[in-house]
């Protein structure tokens, strides 16, 4: 419950007054509009001092717009109104696609999924990102084999991409999954036999799950349920046949050092951090991927 303007709650151990949201942390900065004690996760920069969530979002701040200084998320994105909107877009486009695949048939398919190089008989000649179809790394993340795979990938990403968005904000989320998906699929066309072709968004959700694991970590939360999904994950990875085990390892391993850099970042350098990492995890894509176009032309 939120404590009044201008009270006190002192801890009887240090004399320190304790955040109004988190009871646990002690503070001695206070919110320059209402007076309520706020630590550093809680407290928004003001042109003097800082202030509350509550009161910048109520535009209550002295000479501030109801915009200026929103409250950010842990990873310091903008707090939206929907935390959980480019989930619903991501799961509502991989329907869409299933369903263009389902009207159009393997033609499709076969035009948008991971493919190295290859003879495609249904398109009449040699595909494949080694011919310069860089865009079958991004499209394949959203093609699906069956009504199985579209619905466990949809249910696995709003379980694990709702969390992780509402941490780190839309923008940061959005990067994430994009990324771990392209990394998963430049590990695949790097390993992967070049005629063998690939689809299905496992490589972004195992990124997304890799920066969960991550933030779990990172608020010291209990991390058995995570282990204990990291070992199912890994039974189906190797277990079973027909899963691309290159675009599970890629994916989580990308999506692991994003979300590392996300929430680990120093506050006085965040977005350096956070979007140089998303750069140089970007460049060792387009690396993999010349590196594997130069032995198969």
């Amino acid at each position: 419950m939120d404590q009044a303007p201008g009270s006190r709650p002192d801890d009887a151990r240090s004399g320190l007054p304790v955040c109004y949201r988190h009871t646990d942390r002690e503070t001695g900065v206070r919110c320059t509009r209402c007076e309520r004690p706020v630590c550093p996760e809680c407290m928004v920069s003001a042109s003097v001092g800082f202030q509350c969530p509550e009161c910048v979002r109520n535009g209550s701040g002295t000479g501030h717009a109801p915009t200026a200084n929103r409250p950010r998320t842990l990873a310091g994105g903008t707090v939206a109104a929907d935390p959980h909107l480019v989930t619903k877009v991501l799961m509502g486009l991989c329907l869409a696609v299933f369903v263009v695949q389902l009207a159009v048939g393997d033609r499709f398919t076969d035009r948008f999924s991971l493919l190295g190089l290859a003879y495609v008989p249904e398109l009449g000649s040699v595909e494949g990102v080694a011919e310069g179809q860089w865009y079958r790394l991004l499209t394949s993340m959203f093609l699906h084999l069956d009504y199985f795979h579209v619905f466990s990938n949809l249910l696995s990403l709003w379980f694990v991409g709702r969390y992780v968005e509402e941490a780190l904000g839309r923008t940061r989320y959005l990067a994430l999954y994009l990324l771990s998906g392209l990394a998963g699929g430049a590990l695949a066309y790097l390993v992967d036999a070049p005629n063998q072709p690939s689809l299905g968004a496992s490589g972004a959700i195992l990124g997304v799950f890799g920066a969960l694991a991550v933030l779990v970590r990172r608020q010291r939360y209990d991390m058995r349920p995570i282990v204990a999904m990291l070992v199912i994950m890994a039974i189906i990875t190797f277990g079973w046949s027909n899963v691309s085990w290159e675009a599970h390892v890629g994916g989580l391993v990308g999506g692991a050092v994003i979300g590392f850099a996300m929430v680990h970042a120093p506050r006085d350098r965040r977005a350096l951090v956070q979007y140089g990492t998303c750069a140089l995890v970007l460049a060792v894509i387009v690396v993999v991927t010349l590196l594997r176009t130069a032995q198969l032309t």
